[in-house]
């Protein structure tokens, strides 16, 4: 495993870290939760994401448990708050009565005194940014988280806070949470340059485009059977890309390309985007122990430039 600092900051995390959107708490019992964690542990991942959302919270208490056995000087756990934990009106949103409470609510349910890194998992345009900037301020005086970030915010709203926040003399945001794949490059105009103007990095999800860029969908014919396009309900991300059997062939195509280069297409996809110098780490999702294991082969390739251009001209013919 590799390790790389958040943006221009001091604290260092692996390369590859894993998440659980969509599976701890929910595909995924205690037990197997506890399994994959000790595989991600073996094999270097010091990076933990969660959210208060996923799961409606049992995403965070299953994690808890999970690294209880671990010290938590070596971990770096971070979680999110935003969307909906409620139908109350203020369980939701950036206001700083909901920040405040949702690390409280989270540090419960992970069973911890402090999250490495919180973050704000949208913006709210329904709260003045400098209400937001103050909790997370308030938290960190606490003690109770130790940085902050944002997620899936456009390249003007990461530069307006951390404007801000230079203007009230109190802590910027270090990281920005978006999706990034070989399939969806939109951070790469105006988000990346203004991360890197501002000092955040890039901890991106979906690395693998929602399971398409491991090459298991296969053109004119169904998901295979207990894959994320297969499931109702996880399935929604990419109902439109599978099918779309032109793209389909493409990954074919780059599957195919990758192999003759001594690669798999996972983990050549997550070597894809780590070439950026801003990207700090890829998210990784897994159901199964071989997952983590293969695609922490990401963190340890030396890929040329030319080979992943050839491969960047592949998915756009």
């Amino acid at each position: 495993m590799r390790y790389r600092r958040i943006g221009k900051w001091g604290v260092k995390v692996s390369e590859v870290s894993l998440g659980n959107w969509l599976t701890q708490g929910a595909a995924q019992d205690q037990s197997a939760t506890i399994e994959l964690v000790k595989t991600a542990w073996d094999a270097g991942i010091n990076f933990f994401d969660t959210a208060d959302v996923y799961q409606g919270g049992a995403a965070e208490t299953v994690l808890g448990v999970a690294l209880k056995d671990y010290s938590r000087d070596d971990l770096f756990v971070a979680t999110k708050c935003f969307w909906p934990m409620s139908e109350a009106v203020n369980n939701r949103g950036l206001s700083r009565k909901h920040v405040i409470e949702s690390v409280n609510n989270s540090l419960r349910r992970l069973q911890m005194d402090y999250v490495d890194l919180m973050q704000c998992h949208r913006f709210d345009p329904e709260v003045p940014l400098e209400e937001t900037v103050y909790a997370m301020d308030t938290l960190m005086r606490q003690g109770k988280i130790l940085y902050w970030g944002v997620s899936v915010w456009e390249a003007d709203q990461i530069a307006e806070v951390c404007l801000l926040a230079d203007q009230l003399g109190v802590p910027r945001p270090i990281s920005n949470q978006p999706p990034y794949n070989m399939l969806n490059r939109h951070i790469e105009s105006h988000v990346i340059p203004t991360s890197e103007r501002f000092g955040l990095g890039q901890v991106v999800f979906s690395p693998l485009a929602q399971g398409l860029l491991t090459g298991k969908y296969l053109p004119g014919q169904s998901a295979p059977e207990g894959s994320r396009g297969a499931t109702e309900g996880t399935n929604r991300w990419i109902k439109d890309s599978l099918a779309d059997d032109a793209q389909l062939i493409r990954i074919q195509s780059l599957k195919a390309f990758v192999e003759t280069q001594g690669y798999d297409l996972p983990s050549f996809a997550l070597a894809w985007c780590l070439r950026q110098a801003n990207l700090s780490s890829v998210i990784i999702g897994a159901t199964r122990p071989d997952q983590i294991t293969q695609n922490v082969k990401a963190a340890s390739l030396d890929i040329s430039a030319e080979v992943f251009e050839k491969a960047e001209d592949i998915l756009a013919a």
